[in-house]
């Protein structure tokens, strides 16, 4: 949630030297072509979806969300690079959330288009199918937010939840499922896939080492740090994982970011240095309010730290924030858990975290 330089909203994109969520297809290398598609009521405002092209088709790295005003954007899009949607042959998907699979999976049964995603993803679809069967009532994700603590801001969200259903055509199981990495041939390039757990359990980026980009989905993102811990069912050390992902992802050569949000980005090495820089210096500032809290849950800590770039006040965030910061906070205290610095009791009113000194 917390953001380094140029906040998201503001970002020029070298690509095509506008704001990077406004309207085209970017040409961000030769036969390569960013497309920004709406992301109504979020923040994040857009996410970039990539075209490849191959000899024979298309191969775009995410799908975006399944909403006519997307779909619309993306068929204009690819129009005016004189294609369109029969043209796709596969999706590679970096991770499960709405706005990289949903357009993905519902295009690519209606044209047949492959659609790949990383099979460590498949306890979220399994369990979102559940819930458009009605087998599971309210959101999965209200008993996370209580072992975070947070309580009231789970009936809050339970409050607020409309009661509708999920489409079972969004979230249709795809074509192939990605274990551990692999390499792609689309056309004369090959892109590898590289497993890089975290965001989500199943999250993959994308590497064209030739070309020297590196398709980051939410992993690398060049303004704002990806949330972690917002991930049902729920994973151990999911900040543990990110920060050994991002590591991986270091070893590969320094490649031009092409981020599902924000500008392209120069340098991976200069921006993961910057994440993983970040988390410990939010771990040290976790340990510290523990040391001078006590024995508390992960709200208590999240209420000592300031989020997003502008460092506001955990009180200034609107409810879904709040909920959203208070299960990373929760990550960070697991993780320092798994290094020795604390330690961790379930209690009724949810996990409580103390230092060890």
């Amino acid at each position: 949630m917390s953001t380094k330089g140029v906040a998201t909203g503001h970002a020029i994109s070298p690509d095509s030297g506008e704001h990077w969520a406004n309207e085209g297809a970017w040409k961000v290398a030769d036969g390569i072509h960013r497309i920004p598609l709406p992301l109504p009521m979020d923040a994040l405002k857009a996410i970039n979806v990539y075209v490849v092209e191959g000899d024979d088709g298309l191969t775009l790295i995410d799908g975006g969300w399944s909403i006519p005003v997307a779909r619309e954007l993306l068929d204009k899009s690819l129009r005016s690079i004189d294609s369109g949607f029969g043209d796709i042959k596969r999706f590679l998907v970096t991770h499960v959330h709405r706005d990289h699979f949903t357009m993905a999976t519902v295009l690519g049964h209606e044209y047949g288009a492959e659609v790949a995603l990383g099979v460590d993803e498949k306890p979220a679809l399994e369990l979102l199918h559940r819930a458009s069967l009605g087998e599971i009532k309210g959101s999965p994700f209200l008993e996370v937010l209580r072992t975070a603590g947070a309580a009231d801001i789970a009936d809050l969200w339970e409050a607020g939840h409309d009661g509708e259903l999920p489409d079972a055509a969004d979230w249709a199981f795809p074509d192939l499922w990605l274990e551990g990495d692999r390499s792609f041939e689309v056309g004369h390039r090959v892109i590898d896939a590289v497993h890089t757990p975290g965001h989500t359990p199943g999250h993959y980026v994308y590497a064209d080492r030739a070309e020297g980009v590196l398709f980051a989905g939410d992993h690398v993102l060049p303004t704002i740090t990806p949330s972690i811990g917002f991930t049902v069912p729920a994973v151990e050390q999911p900040l543990g994982q990110f920060m050994a992902s991002l590591a991986r992802v270091r070893q590969l050569p320094d490649l031009r970011i092409l981020p599902a949000h924000g500008p392209v980005a120069p340098s991976s090495y200069e921006r993961v240095d910057e994440l993983l820089a970040h988390h410990e210096e939010r771990l040290e500032l976790c340990l510290a309010s523990l040391r001078a809290r006590g024995t508390v849950t992960s709200l208590v800590v999240a209420k000592d730290l300031g989020w997003t770039r502008h460092e506001r006040a955990y009180d200034e965030l609107d409810v879904f924030s709040q909920g959203m910061a208070a299960m990373e906070t929760k990550a960070h205290l697991d993780l320092l858990v798994a290094r020795g610095q604390a330690t961790s009791a379930d209690r009724a009113d949810g996990v409580e975290y103390t230092a060890v000194n």
